[in-house]
């Protein structure tokens, strides 16, 4: 039995208003991944926890997100996808209020874990709706709206969370959800519903995901401070991750029931290339976002708000990218578009190579402006061909697990880079300090200005503090290059993904 398509029965007006109601609830949730990220200084001696804890504010929300986006597609059936949204955005915008009116630690990281858990669903549940309301003709122009809040959410998380701490305090950074969290509860009704299936679950499954997703998260949040494999606590949790993930596989396999996650996902090719490429751009962009404004507040010693007020060019740029690109994505072979986008992000991260800590703002800010053009030129056309050759009834099935891999993906590139800035600045920092000799000329040509000698005490204290500077300054030099190389590798997996026929329907199975 067939049904009728479900963007056969809406008006184009009812469309746009479903879009702004799913978009504002997919964007509390993106933007919170970052949104307090400048704020954490502030919430850290607010809380009376140490820079090592305060994180935990983070982690905690991206490890029960994460956990909890594989249950989309079964609480979706369950419940019916209007009922779960509007419970999601309803749990999400109370728990919201309570992470700004946390007043200890224990409660903060307590209300943020439970902020993924509601949250977790928003953004593939948002990206499924969206798929299913538009025509085949018009998908690529929904993807480009669904795309610019999953790539601007995090990218202008920093410039309002910066702007918010700065004029009131953090806790506005979880306070701002709640006008909007209202504003979409009021519009629900608008909400297209689907049929409620009597679905069971895999719990033998979830838990072994939840172990390998959870396992995952620690080692790349605690592995660094850890001394990774040194340590005896990193190995054991790599291990139960390892081994509960190819658990997870092999019951997937001969699970009797249905699994958590349905394998015949992955028999798409497009699908499968398109997560593949999606993961290393996520590792290189949110690797990025983080190494950037460290540089910048860090080292070159811009304020919180101005550099998050820098860093909004590359959303802006970001959001005419993808309104161009859906205009263009059913007239242009999407492929040639991703690696227009991709060569982009190329150019950006080749200038960033040649930075040092005499760098202007202007050739801060121009740079990441056109990176924001190529981030938007190449997240659009992926998505768009993802799901166009995948079956409507694995389509929320499908975003979960793909927006799984951009949350997982994500935490693997602030882990790497934070990694190789922490030892490569070691690294370079012996390796410059071999060269300071009380008898090279260099050295007295730097002290005599400051009228002290190399034996002075002070001399020792500024040296070191000038070795550490340069130092880092080179190690971020090195991640650009390594960010380069990934947006490099994507290049010849675009190859192996089939042109995407967007004038072929995609029919709605009744299953």
């Amino acid at each position: 039995m067939t049904d009728v398509p479900l963007y056969k029965s809406l008006l184009p007006l009812d469309r746009w208003l479903i879009t702004g109601v799913i978009m504002a609830a997919a964007l509390m949730e993106i933007i919170d991944t970052t949104i307090i990220n400048v704020a954490l200084p502030h919430m850290q001696g607010s809380l009376g926890a140490s820079s090592d804890e305060i994180t935990w504010t983070l982690t905690s929300y991206i490890v029960s997100a994460a956990i909890c986006m594989p249950l989309t597609g079964y609480l979706s059936d369950r419940l019916g996808r209007k009922k779960y949204l509007i419970l999601s955005i309803a749990s999400f915008t109370v728990v919201s209020a309570l992470c700004g009116a946390s007043t200890s630690l224990t409660e903060i990281v307590f209300f943020r874990l439970l902020q993924g858990i509601f949250g977790a669903g928003l953004v593939p549940l948002s990206q499924a709706i969206l798929a299913d309301i538009f025509p085949p003709e018009e998908r690529g122009k929904a993807m480009a709206i669904w795309g610019i809040g999953v790539m601007v959410g995090p990218i202008l998380g920093p410039t309002l969370g910066g702007y918010l701490t700065d004029i009131l305090n953090w806790r506005w950074t979880f306070y701002v959800n709640v006008p909007v969290g209202i504003f979409t509860l009021l519009l629900a009704n608008v909400l297209p519903n689907t049929q409620i299936r009597n679905r069971q679950t895999d719990w033998i499954g979830l838990i072994l995901i939840s172990l390998a997703i959870g396992g995952l998260q620690y080692v790349l949040d605690r592995g660094n401070q850890a001394d990774w494999f040194n340590s005896s606590s990193i190995c054991l949790v790599s291990y139960i991750t390892i081994t509960a993930f190819l658990g997870f596989i092999l019951h997937n396999i001969h699970a009797k029931q249905q699994p958590i996650f349905n394998l015949a996902i992955f028999k798409d090719k497009n699908f499968t290339i398109s997560s593949i490429i999606l993961s290393i751009f996520c590792l290189a962009m949110y690797g990025m976002t983080v190494i950037q404004p460290m540089m910048m507040e860090g080292f070159l010693n811009y304020p919180a708000l101005t550099t998050g007020l820098m860093l909004a060019p590359r959303g802006i740029s970001g959001m005419i990218s993808m309104i161009i690109v859906g205009k263009l994505i059913t007239r242009v072979d999407p492929r040639a578009l991703i690696v227009t986008g991709i060569l982009i992000n190329v150019l950006s991260m080749w200038i960033a190579t040649h930075y040092s800590l005499d760098v202007s703002t202007t050739w801060l800010i121009w740079p990441m402006f056109i990176q924001g053009f190529g981030l938007g030129m190449v997240f659009v056309p992926l998505s768009t061909i993802a799901y166009a050759t995948l079956p409507a009834h694995l389509r929320t099935e499908a975003a979960g697990l793909y927006n799984l891999l951009r949350t997982l993906g994500g935490s693997i590139g602030i882990s790497i880079v934070i990694t190789l800035f922490t030892r490569r600045t070691q690294v370079f920092w012996h390796t410059l300090g071999g060269a300071v000799q009380t008898y090279n000329p260099a050295l007295s040509h730097y002290l005599n200005p400051l009228n002290l000698q190399s034996t002075d005490a002070l001399s020792a204290v500024i040296l070191s503090e000038e070795l550490y500077r340069q130092a880092a300054m080179i190690s971020f030099v090195n991640i650009f290059a390594f960010i380069m190389g990934c947006f490099l590798l994507m290049i010849p997996l675009i190859g192996l993904l089939e042109k995407n026929k967007p004038s072929t329907p995609i029919e709605i199975a009744d299953h």
